[in-house]
């Protein structure tokens, strides 16, 4: 029986023509879609933007060292350059993980531009070529939380997702086991809005590589809804919605839906996402939530929510140092210093977490083999 998006009970008609009306056509019978139950077998280790809690993000370099530590899966966020080439950044605007800002040949591109509804000031990959893109060179987001990653700052290029996927193949022929790559289309609707979306590239590049089917390893990631829904009619490859703890997607806002994040999270609206995806990548904050004092709360009923649904759940992100920790788990006052990590996995591993977002992918990976 086909699924509809009517389940968890849209209001508005501007929805249903922004959304439901294009996804309703591209919708497959969940029950034809191979098996959605959740990971049968061990939980698996994305390495977040690479092994960014070493390197800076999403460069070749992040991503080696990611699946050097056993990561099983490496994470670009893409965005598209000028002419149509999507490469791994964290943000369209690129001044805080490029030296774009030292290079005086490009000083009059820099622009305020309003992404999601909210205006960004800076240098925007899709007002550079590829070309222009490889002139620059990547470095730290976070200098003042891993100082030792600036050591690497202007060793690396932006890498294109073809060199991402290149890189995948290479290191699982070389190594004997297949390590997958997991994308996040970053601000699907803006880049439609300016004639660059991001989708078709997207599957082109996946087709281009044989990864066309839903064993295959990848998973594609989003924030927003409309453009899942679109690649559910283009791939069979796995899709994973990913929710914050607070907010609601974009696209709703911009279509006048009022659900948030936290509604899509509810029985009732894990039903409806079922519809169109596989998995759910989930802020840690919704599974088990903290206090105003960081503290941990009694964990939700969410994981055993979403497998009622036969959907996946992966979580994010988990990092070492002490600020991004739980209180319980902190050890000492340095907020930089690292805490109990270890600890966090176990609490989530143990909820029945079917894989982990990790910025250091080797702590991830032997909390797992200490289960």
């Amino acid at each position: 029986m086909r699924r509809t998006l009517s389940a968890l009970g849209v209001a508005g008609g501007l929805l249903a023509a922004a959304v439901v009306a294009p996804t309703v056509a591209a919708q497959a019978d969940p029950d034809s879609r191979a098996e959605r139950s959740p990971a049968a077998h061990r939980p698996i280790v994305i390495g977040h933007r690479g092994a960014s809690g070493y390197r800076p993000e999403h460069t070749l370099a992040a991503y080696r060292l990611a699946i050097r530590m056993g990561a099983d899966y490496i994470e670009p966020d893409l965005v598209s350059t000028k002419d149509g080439v999507l490469v791994a950044r964290h943000e369209n605007e690129i001044s805080g993980t490029t030296d774009v800002a030292a290079h005086p040949e490009f000083a009059a591109r820099k622009a305020t531009r309003t992404i999601d509804g909210a205006p960004v000031t800076g240098w925007f990959t899709e007002d550079f070529t590829l070309a222009e893109l490889k002139t620059l060179r990547a470095k730290e987001r976070l200098p003042q939380v891993r100082v030792a990653n600036t050591a690497f700052d202007g060793q690396f290029e932006i890498p294109t997702f073809q060199e991402v996927i290149d890189l995948a193949q290479a290191e699982s022929r070389a190594r004997g086991r297949t390590i997958g790559v997991y994308p996040e289309t970053k601000h699907p609707s803006y880049f439609a809005s300016i004639g660059l979306p991001l989708e078709e590239p997207l599957v082109e590049v996946l087709r281009r590589n044989g990864l066309t089917h839903r064993n295959d390893p990848v998973f594609i990631q989003s924030f927003e809804i409309a453009n899942l829904c679109k690649l559910d009619g283009m791939t069979d490859v796995r899709l994973i919605q990913l929710m914050d703890a607070a907010g609601r997607p974009y696209d709703f806002t911009a279509a006048g839906d009022p659900r948030s994040y936290a509604d899509l999270a509810s029985a009732a609206g894990l039903h409806w996402v079922a519809g169109y995806a596989d998995g759910v990548g989930l802020n840690k904050n919704l599974i088990v939530p903290r206090d105003a004092t960081g503290k941990l709360l009694a964990p939700t009923t969410v994981i055993r929510d979403a497998h009622r649904e036969r959907l996946l759940v992966h979580a994010w992100t988990f990092r070492a140092e002490n600020q991004f920790l739980p209180a319980d788990y902190r050890i000492g006052a340095d907020p930089n210093a690292r805490g109990d990590i270890t600890a966090e996995y176990e609490l989530f591993f143990g909820l029945g977490l079917d894989g982990a977002f990790a910025d250091q992918p080797d702590t991830a990976v032997a909390a797992r083999a200490g289960r």
